[in-house]
């Protein structure tokens, strides 16, 4: 289905106001953006791994989703999906259930890089036809803002603090995105909040409503842990795709495709000074941090490319 900003601004929201995450986050973004990915009769099933997501959006009595939900553990998410549609098949199969449902998944990066890692991948290698949204803003910021397998290296973080004896983590972020890829699975993408929402829009609907496992990463900055101004969301999300440090492509069917080229790659340290997690980068001696974020960025970028062809 073509993206058309009017047909989307239409559709009621499946996501809704009065949830208390906050000003400035990228999680609420991204459940308004994937609830919206669906067309108007279906229905939904969210399973949602414990995160600042579930604890702001789903306080009993009170749901900011309009579907059905479950919450479940950080580590059981994909496994408590997997459950649920096969028990759907089961039913409609036997024509205990008309409607038609879909399968969705959410959860940050601290339950999809590292606790529920497990349980994603059987879920991808399994074959369920389900999609797995994960809104990575690169940190457990739920509780305390430690560091995580997906935070950048150089970055501050609670258990990886910078100082005198320390430049931030020292490990380079884990590439989730390809792993999936490794699974072998229909559809794979990577998107953030940039412009009118089309590359977000087009490949959550496109997985949502391919058939088979599907995965979809999406960079949601946390204004607490990256410590920006709430109101430059936005503006994060375009420097970190105009730097090439989160490049938007998919892979269908195993088949990589570019899907934004920025017109002028910009340096990576352009996306790190808007960040207070990266401020002690620019602190005179440390220069070589930003010297080695960006050879990272650029070998990463290249390798991309390639397979892109």
């Amino acid at each position: 289905m073509a993206y058309s900003l009017k047909n989307e601004l239409a559709k009621p929201e499946r996501f809704v106001g009065g949830h208390r995450l906050c000003a400035g986050c990228g999680a609420g973004i991204t459940c308004r953006a994937m609830m919206r990915a669906l067309d108007p009769e279906d229905k939904a099933v969210i399973c949602n791994a414990t995160s600042c997501l579930e604890v702001s959006s789903f306080l009993y009595p009170y749901s900011a989703w309009t579907d059905s939900y479950i919450h479940t553990a950080f580590e059981n998410a994909s496994a408590t999906a997997s459950g649920v549609e096969a028990a759907y098949r089961v039913m409609k199969r036997r024509g205990k259930v008309d409607e038609n449902y879909k399968f969705l998944i959410i959860g940050g990066d601290g339950g999809t890089y590292d606790i529920g890692l497990q349980s994603l991948s059987g879920a991808m290698e399994r074959g369920h036809d389900l999609t797995y949204f994960c809104y990575d803003n690169e940190a457990y910021m739920n509780t305390g803002i430690q560091r995580s397998s997906s935070t950048p290296r150089f970055a501050n973080a609670t258990t990886t603090p910078s100082g005198t004896e320390s430049t931030g983590k020292k490990q380079n972020k884990k590439n989730l995105t390809e792993i999936m890829v490794a699974h072998n699975i229909p559809y794979v993408a990577q998107t953030t909040f940039i412009g009118n929402f089309k590359d977000f829009h087009e490949k959550a609907h496109k997985a949502i409503y391919t058939e088979g496992p599907c995965f979809v990463n999406v960079m949601s900055p946390c204004p607490r842990g990256w410590q920006y101004p709430a109101e430059e969301l936005a503006t994060i999300c375009k420097l970190a795709v105009d730097t090439c440090v989160w490049p938007l492509y998919e892979v269908v069917e195993g088949e990589y495709h570019l899907t934004y080229m920025p017109k002028k790659k910009l340096p990576v340290e352009e996306f790190m000074k808007m960040q207070g997690r990266f401020k002690h980068c620019f602190q005179p001696g440390n220069e070589w941090t930003i010297e080695e974020a960006q050879k990272w960025v650029d070998e990463k970028w290249e390798t991309l490319l390639a397979k892109c062809k």
